[in-house]
């Protein structure tokens, strides 16, 4: 009998340094700006998110914020290489989810002089620590085992890019988005989803960012392939972090799939 042939994990994506550091500002820049503009009852409405009012959200932002330079401030891993990769850490947010929900509360309680002004002092602390935040060299305690410091920089993009757009439509405001996080944000999603369902039957475009093959069976060659996904950057965002459900999106006429495979809800969310 010849061997089983597996599905070849995806390559390992690349992320430029200096777009990545550019991605950051930018990104930081535009909720900062969002953050300052909004009314007190905007800040009061509910957020999307169980249990967090707009308070809480800006909250959390800062803390993602805050997490740079709170990593770059602890240890070296030991370790020589990277252990954690990006579509490991995003596969493994749900598990952190808990303990991330009470750090916000707490933080929260305590910043009794708004979201805007947390916000103000970890950009503060971000901004000596920038170049430091891209290197690939350097590589910090995360969860099971190490990660590199640009990898987790990129995680922050993420991050901002998912809570601007959970800002946006909670308060009715424009937030405005940075091309190269935004871009970063689809790639790792989707790369992620070819990670956790590996295979090459299925083609998801999220134009103009990103193009995966992914779910187990026959493999297409050439063509147009038998299977096709295909949604806008933010519809993408929103499904793969469980923003919005696979049904409503195709009810609302916001995701196309043709084909019998070409079914994602039991792969989605990614996200926690």
């Amino acid at each position: 009998m010849p061997p089983v042939k597996r599905s070849k994990a995806p390559a390992r994506r690349n992320y430029d340094p200096a777009r990545v550091r550019q991605a950051l500002i930018g990104q930081v820049e535009a909720v900062t700006a969002a953050a300052h503009a909004l009314t007190d009852e905007q800040r009061a409405r509910p957020s999307g998110l169980p249990g967090w009012d707009v308070h809480r959200l800006l909250v959390h932002i800062a803390l993602q914020i805050d997490s740079v330079p709170r990593f770059l401030a602890g240890p070296e891993s030991k370790t020589a290489a990277p252990e954690v990769d990006l579509p490991t850490w995003a596969l493994s947010t749900a598990g952190a989810a808990a303990e991330l929900d009470l750090e916000t509360r707490e933080e929260a309680d305590r910043a009794a002089a708004g979201g805007a002004a947390r916000i103000d002092e970890a950009v503060a602390q971000l901004e000596p620590v920038l170049e430091s935040a891209v290197r690939e060299d350097l590589l910090i305690p995360h969860g099971a085992g190490a990660m590199r410091m640009l990898d987790f920089t990129v995680t922050r993009l993420v991050e901002l890019v998912v809570h601007s757009d959970d800002l946006a439509r909670a308060t009715g405001s424009a937030v405005t988005f940075d091309r190269q996080a935004l871009a970063a944000t689809v790639r790792l999603l989707t790369d992620t989803l070819a990670v956790k369902a590996p295979g090459a039957s299925v083609e998801v475009r999220v134009p103009p960012f990103a193009v995966v093959q992914c779910v187990e069976g026959p493999r297409h060659t050439r063509g147009t392939p038998p299977n096709v996904v295909e949604t806008d950057p933010l519809t993408w965002i929103r499904l793969a972090t469980g923003r919005v459900g696979w049904d409503e999106a195709r009810k609302a006429a916001v995701v196309s799939a043709s084909g019998e495979r070409a079914d994602l809800s039991g792969q989605l969310p990614l996200l926690g």
